[in-house]
This record gives C-alpha cells, structure tokens and sequence, in this order.
C-alpha cells in the first residue's frame, strides 16, 4: 500500500538545472512555497515527506534559501496551519508582524493563509507538520493568535519530533486505522507543544505513544550491546524502569520481548542473506547483543521453529 511517502535531494539533479526544479517541483508544487535560493550562499537540500490522513510529515536539511508564501501562491486557498522546529543549525521565522530566530529544539506556528518567509542561510536540520486548521482550532481554540510566535524547546516539543521523525520512516504503518492513531497522538503532542489550556490529561495518550516510539528507536540503534537493559534505556529517557514496562505493557509486550525480538531479527537477517555463508553463526549472535549461545538458540528455534543452522541450509538449497 502507498504510504504517501517520499525523498528528494537536490544532488539528485543537473547543477545546470538544479535551482529551477527545485524550485518548482518541490517549492511551487508540493509545498507551495517559494523558494529563492541566496546569491552569496551554497545551496543544498534533502527532505523526506510523508502524507498521513490530516497530517503532513516534512523533514531534511536546507541552506543557502529563503522560503515564501506569497500572495500569489495563497490563491490555492489552503489555509492549514504549519508547526515548523528546527532541530540544528539556525534559521529564521517571519510572519504577521513577529520575527523569530530558532535555535535549537524551538519551533513556530505558521499559518498558510498568511504572507510569511524562512531564512536559512545555514545548514539547518527541519522537521514541519501541516495541520488542517478546523481540527487544530477545535483543540486550541487561539491557535490564529499563537502564529509567528516562538515555540519554546520542551520535553513535550522533543518527544513530539522524534515522535514525528519516527513516523516518517514507520513501514508498519500501512493500514488507515493504524495511520489514524498515528495522526491522533500527533494532534495530542501539539495541543500541549502549543500550551493549550485544555486538561493536559486527555492529551496523556499522544506522550506515552511517542515516548514508547522513542523508547523502541533508542533500542533499536543499540540493540547489540549486551549491556543493555531496561535500567540503561530508561536512565536514558529520564524515566523509572517501571514506567517503561508500563509503555511496553500498554503496548501488549515487554522490554525484554521486544529486545530480544529485535536481535533474533537482526540474526534473521544476517543468516538468509548469501553473503555471509561462511561467517560462524556464534560470531552473528554475539554480534546482535547475544551473551549466551544456548539461551540464544532457544529463544531462536521458538521465534522461528527451526535452528539457525537449519534456517541457513534452507536459504542455501533455494540458492
């Protein structure tokens, strides 16, 4: 199923065509924004999209532009709101009368049906979501007079962009419904990023769906290290052990299950593919965090009914 998702790089295009088809093709078409690059400055970008019902993903890095929505492109009549943070580098924010200098972790709220630039001068690390406006001004109701405003960095705002720059690249999210949640903890994140007055209680959903997101990313980056464990991991997000069980519980596993699951996946992996037939199937295991060859073959032969051996004869016959 097409999960609304792309990448685009401009070293992916003639230099002597660079700067035009960016401009229209990315600027002009998808994002609606006009881009002129800066006379005295290098310019370079790659971004990643992804379009969830409600909801659009953008994240890469940029420099050497300035970025407008002019009057001209608002006669598409799209009035949705943009949430736009810069994650590094710096860059710079102007609409309805507010300017804005975003430093690391800070954010701003931007609305389409407004005039208003970005000036990015530098290498800067983005991530922007698109919002439809009825359904963010139902959950913050003076969303309009929060526009061109600074963002503040904040555990919520850190939580909200590793949550998002997870879901760009979250293949398991093929189904709508799964999707619909998936924008549902969004929305949560970015009602109390936005310091809505509503009870921050119903919002409790949205942060521990993308502190659970966070938790298993963390994981899976480090999976190998036989070290790790539930008191490491949650040392490292700042919370009690407890509570990431409660996540991983609420989630219908458990750390240990779900740790060990990805080892036996990187393993997997590393036995199907044709070359590595002669790398020792001890060597594999250790290498995917494993500590103890007999508890790994166990765990193995109940993941996958059938030994690492048999699965790697089976891989070579149909080769």
């Amino acid at each position: 199923m097409d999960t609304g998702a792309a990448a685009f790089s401009s070293r992916d295009l003639a230099e002597k065509d660079r700067i035009a088809v960016w401009r229209e093709v990315y600027g002009h078409t998808i994002l609606r924004l006009d881009i002129e690059p800066l006379r005295d400055r290098a310019f370079e970008a790659d971004i990643q999209l992804r379009a969830l019902p409600g909801l659009k993903l953008v994240s890469g890095t940029i420099q050497g532009t300035r970025d407008r929505r002019t009057r001209a492109l608002m006669a598409d009549g799209n009035d949705d709101f943009g949430l736009a943070f810069n994650v590094a580098g710096i860059s710079s924010v102007s609409q309805c009368g507010h300017d804005v200098a975003l430093g690391a972790g800070e954010g701003v709220l931007l609305s389409c049906s407004d005039v208003g630039a970005f000036l990015r001068p530098s290498p800067s690390h983005y991530v922007g979501l698109r919002l439809p406006r009825a359904p963010l001004k139902a959950l913050v109701p003076n969303a309009e007079d929060l526009v061109g405003r600074l963002v503040p960095r904040t555990g919520t705002t850190d939580l909200l962009l590793s949550y998002s720059q997870a879901l760009l690249g979250d293949e398991s999210l093929s189904s709508g419904a799964l999707q619909n949640v998936a924008v549902n903890h969004v929305f949560d994140l970015v009602v109390l990023a936005l310091g809505s007055s509503r009870d921050p209680s119903a919002r409790e959903g949205g942060l521990r769906a993308a502190r659970l997101a966070a938790i298993k990313a963390d994981i899976a980056a480090r999976f190998s290290s036989p070290s790790l464990s539930l008191e490491t991991i949650a040392s490292r997000h700042r919370v009690t052990p407890r509570y990431v069980q409660i996540l991983f519980e609420r989630d219908g596993t458990t750390f240990s299950q779900f740790l060990m699951s990805r080892r036996l996946e990187d393993v997997r992996r590393a036995l199907v593919d044709p070359r590595g037939r002669e790398r020792p199937i001890a060597s594999i295991a250790y290498d995917a965090g494993f500590a103890d060859i007999s508890t790994f073959n166990r765990a193995f032969r109940r993941r996958f009914g059938m030994t690492p051996s048999d699965m790697r004869a089976g891989n070579v016959r149909r080769h």
